[in-house]
């Protein structure tokens, strides 16, 4: 329906992305609504949509055939964050597995790492987490304290994770830790491991606000051994690597946000149209009609410069200043819009039969995730105000 109001959108205009967004569409429709209830209920989603989506390839969509990926550009990959936004799908961590994980593996690791990790990454035969937050540490990623000791061929791993998207079902995870602590070496490395080690335990996943079907859990190392072809590029390159990779990840989360909106958007100009109050629809009345206007401007406004933005990441030219303003204005924006939105249903809107319910609770920690919206506006300014810094820098000196 708001095809007849958006201008439509170039970077998904070839036919093979039509083709691919109706695959999309029907995968979602076929093989994912039908389940929310009971992933919801489980905590978790099957083993069996990984595994499917990797029979439809839209696992690891961007990644080079011979590691088992699409070889497609990330317009595509942009295309199914979108349609299962678009639909309220917050279960299934795809996303972080083939946007975050698979980019990691394939720019940093061995070739012996990419050999045993992408191909089964993506058949969705081995699902795969990402270990960087700690209880008592979020956006601060320099202040982990998970420790990783040189023992010769091993490194013995004791510390703790939390709020670890696909944590309980994953299968392996790329893990921050400190190595070399308390010599002139120290810093953060990463390091891949598998959750069969031993020692390697992870937590009952938590009862969260949204995103209910989403396994989310503690993971816990206690004297794991992890061999040193494990080291993921060079040992204290971590945090430099985490810095290059997050404007990705904050692009995802954009995405997602402008998915969201969208998909609650046309849910609401549906409900309105056919709900009616004093005689007539809702849509009737302007405040619903000046509503709906203002959100769709603010839709399209950041759906231009998500493109720009997609375009731009794909010939690797994504700022970090970008990403960040792409990931503070764009979740701001959905979270606008969902309330809008919500509000429009009146006390349906609150029902969690309504996919709007769920829309509003699952888009609230996009304001949090991948480094918080304050700690985008601080990155953002530092990019405004960078040769001030610099200065300011190098007079304290």
């Amino acid at each position: 329906m708001l095809k007849n109001v958006l201008l439509e959108r170039e970077i998904y205009s070839s036919e093979e992305h039509k083709m691919t967004q109706k695959m999309i569409q029907d995968f979602i429709k076929n093989e994912i609504m039908d389940h929310t209830e009971e992933w919801e209920k489980n905590g978790m989603v099957s083993r069996e949509i990984w595994e499917r989506a990797g029979e439809l390839g839209l696992l690891c969509i961007d990644m080079p055939e011979e590691y088992g990926g699409s070889g497609l550009d990330f317009s595509f990959s942009a295309l199914f964050i979108e349609e299962l936004a678009k639909e309220g799908v917050s279960g299934p961590g795809f996303s972080l597995h083939s946007d975050v994980i698979a980019p990691y593996l394939l720019k940093y690791g061995t070739e012996a790492q990419k050999q045993k990790y992408l191909p089964k990454m993506a058949s969705g035969k081995m699902i795969t987490s990402l270990g960087m937050t700690e209880p008592n540490c979020g956006s601060d990623l320099q202040a982990i304290t998970t420790n990783a000791v040189d023992k010769g061929d091993y490194y013995l791993v004791n510390g703790q994770k939390t709020f670890i998207t696909n944590g309980y079902m994953s299968d392996m995870s790329i893990v921050a830790v400190k190595t070399n602590t308390g010599t002139e070496k120290e810093g953060v490395s990463l390091l891949i491991m598998e959750s069969d080690s031993k020692g390697f335990e992870k937590g009952i996943p938590f009862k969260k606000i949204g995103m209910k079907a989403q396994d989310t859990c503690e993971l816990f190392f206690d004297d794991v051994k992890v061999p040193k072809e494990n080291l993921l590029g060079e040992e204290g390159s971590g945090f430099k690597i985490m810095m290059k990779e997050l404007a990705r990840e904050r692009l995802i989360v954009a995405l997602n946000a402008i998915g969201g909106a969208e998909g609650a958007i046309e849910k609401t100009i549906e409900y309105t149209s056919t709900r009616t109050a004093f005689k007539q629809p809702i849509a009737g009345f302007q405040n619903t009609q000046f509503k709906l206007a203002d959100c769709a401007t603010q839709l399209q406004l950041h759906q231009a410069f998500l493109d720009r933005c997609t375009l731009l990441l794909s010939d690797h030219k994504l700022t970090a200043e970008s990403a960040s303003m792409a990931k503070y204005s764009a979740t701001e924006m959905h979270s606008k819009v969902v309330d809008e939105c919500l509000q429009l249903f009146g006390g349906y809107g609150y029902m969690w039969d309504y996919p709007i319910a769920r829309m509003y609770a699952d888009n609230r920690v996009a304001r949090i995730y991948a480094g918080t919206n304050e700690i985008m506006k601080v990155l953002i300014a530092r990019g405004l105000f960078k040769e001030l810094f610099q200065q300011m820098k190098a007079t304290k000196k």
